[in-house]
């Protein structure tokens, strides 16, 4: 089938991948180029890496739905739009007559918006997914085409589900490219009564507050991990905490043993993961053998800004 791509973030790179392996790629459209890092040079998407790599022509447009964008797009020759974490909304004008899918990072209606994984974990679910919904006027609204699941265990990370909701997506798409291609796709209408909305991730949202429940404050490490990482100091020392498991051990609230077994409202959690200023992610075993402290020591959050 011939298709063309919609994508900016690395959540979309295996299908982008896929599909160039697969199926006849005739063009991708990504954001352009916008300043990172310190020096805030120009820095291509991942999507845009992987399509110069691939030697496939690339749309970079400011405003897809712009009128020169729009006569652009409408001149390639694709029977589907596959559209994954593009970062613009594609109008109905631009999308008259043509098939177009979107892969997102939730099971819908549930977590709508921009941070369905850091949502998921930050709420404690137990499972959530991939679904391939129609593109819609309204944000993730779409009919539903198909469904996968994977369970979140109570230390996986935003990055891990990440990384495995990603890898799942050439399977989901390829089964209703399939479907679509043999007139047997069969859209579902999402339940309104069921949506919940995931807005984008900020700072404050890493903050640890003193009254949150331990559950929750595991759950607050692991959604926010890599970013954008939820900051203590432990025995005086700066510590970013990158993942956490439940504990039954005994403990000493707003206290850290060298083991990582931290008291925290009657109740404790494992830290499993930190990261040091200016160093690399390691087990918090590791880190507390360098250091000369009297365990255990005090744990205090570090206040959002």
């Amino acid at each position: 089938m011939r298709v063309m791509f919609f994508g900016s973030g690395a959540f979309g790179l295996p299908t982008l991948e896929w599909l160039a392996d697969s199926h006849e790629l005739t063009a991708v459209v990504s954001q352009p180029d916008r300043p990172a890092g310190r020096k805030r040079s120009l820095t291509p998407t991942p999507v845009s890496s992987v399509a110069a790599r691939l030697g496939v022509p690339l749309h970079r447009f400011e405003d897809v739905n712009a009128a020169s964008s729009m006569a652009v797009l409408h001149g390639v020759e694709a029977e589907a739009w596959i559209v994954i974490a593009y970062g613009q909304k594609l109008g109905r004008p631009l999308l008259q007559d043509r098939f177009a899918i979107n892969l997102h990072g939730s099971l819908l209606p549930r977590w709508r918006g921009a941070s369905p994984i850091h949502q998921a974990i930050m709420a404690g679910d137990i499972e959530t997914g991939l679904s391939v919904i129609t593109v819609a006027d309204q944000m993730d609204a779409g009919d539903v085409l198909d469904q996968v699941s994977i369970p979140v265990s109570p230390s996986d990370t935003t990055a891990d589900v990440h990384e495995s909701l990603a890898a799942l997506g050439p399977s989901v798409i390829s089964g209703v490219l399939s479907q679509a291609a043999d007139g047997r796709l069969k859209p579902a209408p999402q339940d309104s009564s069921l949506v919940t909305r995931a807005s984008k991730l900020t700072r404050q949202d890493a903050a640890l507050v003193d009254g949150m429940s331990a559950d929750a404050l595991r759950c607050c490490i692991n959604a926010c991990s890599p970013w954008p990482g939820c900051d203590a100091i432990v025995g005086g020392d700066p510590l970013r905490l990158l993942r956490a498991a439940p504990s039954a051990m005994p403990g000493q609230d707003d206290m850290i043993n060298s083991d990582g077994v931290l008291g925290w409202n009657g109740q404790t959690v494992h830290i499993l993961e930190v990261q040091p200023p200016g160093r690399r992610c390691m087990s918090f075993v590791d880190w507390a053998r360098g250091r000369p402290f009297q365990w255990p020591v005090q744990f205090a959050p570090v206040a959002m800004s």
